[in-house]
């Protein structure tokens, strides 16, 4: 219990929680107070948020470069991972395109207050207004980059993630010298930023405390009526994706709906109080046992999909970023929706097994960038991030096991190797 409670995540939400009370008691009983309050601690939140966004372009460069070179080298090396890999990406394609469809359905059902909205748009500061939509030949065009330094100084994630797509490739195609040195390299500094980014977080109660009480006392109760209406929205996205799974399983790996619901209560048990598909990885493998899969076989598409799948990431990461457009106003196009797509997937693809408060900004921001989304409200958004990131997990584990069950249904055995190694480098 302890441990719970000295948990970040757990501080985080204390701390998001006396910020608002704070704010929301300075904007009822002392307004004369609430310049001085939010003086105080507008600059403290700026930092915090500044001091997390400055890792994201390292981290999320890194992640590409070593998460798709190690997918790539997985999916060399025998016929069931190669299976895994592509049957993984079409779960996580789909994810984000559903997304793109659910997500402004939701809205469009059930909106976010008017008066939240613009009450929270007036709060958050270093956030301008949205800029034009360039037209579609022009973004297309300017996806790629011309000057890839220039274009990460910028925050030119789009054109950013077009040149680590490309160079992680081509790594796999220089010799093993070259490759296993740059590759190190890179692993270097993802680590390194994973430490920056541990760091960040630890501080985060008091950045986000700070965020808190500027938007509550600027906004009153309308902070907590708009984080609400947030937690659900982004979390149903999550529900309905995760239900898909169950198709999967009985359609494409042949097992009966009861005995699939019956096999995986124990895994969503684990995660639930783990929120952790790693954590979940032997309950999925004594699961994927009792529905007669070969050991042979969940050997190595559980850690295959422990490391390279994020079923809901995708879709959630994907409806954040909606959800900020709808609320700052950001109109969408179809293009630059179908980039979003494109980001969502590749930023999970490249992520790690890490708390979501970790994984956040780094998984979102780019998706942000390309809608041209602002990216500071990610800083208020992250002290919630708990209670999605409960849904998150559980729909990672149930589609790692509809995975297991899909690529069993195809036969083929390969040693375990291979995925050892990718489930070695994504959480080394």
């Amino acid at each position: 219990m302890s441990a719970t409670l000295n948990s970040p995540s757990t501080r985080i939400l204390v701390s998001l929680g006396a910020g608002l009370l704070l704010g929301i008691a300075f904007a009822t009983w002392l307004p004369a107070a609430v310049p001085g309050a939010t003086a105080v601690a507008q600059p403290i939140g700026s930092a915090w948020l500044n001091a997390l966004q400055m890792t994201v372009i390292p981290l999320v460069f890194s992640l590409l470069v070593t998460g798709i070179a190690s997918t790539a080298e997985a999916a060399r090396s025998g016929a069931v991972a190669a299976r895994a890999i592509s049957i993984i990406l079409v779960v996580m394609v789909s994810s984000a395109v559903a997304a793109a469809l659910l997500t402004p359905l939701f809205l469009g059902l059930v909106p976010m207050p008017a008066a939240s909205a613009a009450a929270l748009r007036g709060a958050l500061v270093n956030v301008g207004p949205p800029g034009a939509v360039p037209p579609l030949g022009e973004f297309l065009a300017g996806m790629v980059p011309n000057n890839v330094i220039a274009a990460a100084a910028n925050g030119g994630f789009l054109s950013l993630i077009l040149f680590a797509l490309i160079f992680a490739f081509a790594l796999t195609r220089i010799d093993a010298t070259g490759r296993t040195a740059l590759l190190t390299f890179f692993s270097a500094i993802r680590d390194a930023m994973l430490v920056m980014i541990g760091w960040i977080i630890w501080i985060a109660p008091i950045g986000v405390f700070a965020l808190a009480l500027t938007v509550a006392a600027k906004t009153g109760t309308a902070a907590v009526g708009a984080l609400f209406h947030y937690i659900v929205t982004v979390s149903s996205v999550g529900i309905v994706v995760s239900l898909f799974a169950v198709p999967v399983a009985v359609w494409g790996g042949g097992i009966a709906l009861g005995r699939f619901v019956r096999a995986s209560l124990p895994v969503l048990a684990v995660a639930l109080s783990t929120q952790s598909s790693l954590a979940s990885l032997p309950a999925m493998l004594r699961s994927s046992e009792e529905m007669d899969v070969p050991v042979a076989t969940s050997g190595v598409v559980l850690p295959l999909a422990v490391a390279m799948m994020r079923a809901t990431g995708p879709a959630m990461n994907l409806a954040v970023a909606i959800y900020v457009a709808a609320w700052f106003g950001v109109p969408l196009t179809f293009a630059t929706l179908a980039a979003a797509t494109v980001v969502a997937v590749l930023t999970s693809l490249g992520s790690v097994s890490l708390p979501g408060q970790i994984s956040f900004i780094s998984a979102i921001a780019p998706i942000a960038v390309t809608l041209g989304v602002p990216v500071a409200p990610l800083g208020l958004l992250v002290a919630v991030e708990t209670m999605p990131d409960i849904f998150r997990t559980l729909g990672n584990v149930i589609f790692d096991l509809a995975v297991t069950l899909t690529v069993a249904a195809r036969g083929d055995k390969v040693p375990l190797s291979a995925a050892d190694t990718l489930l070695q480098e994504h959480h080394s």
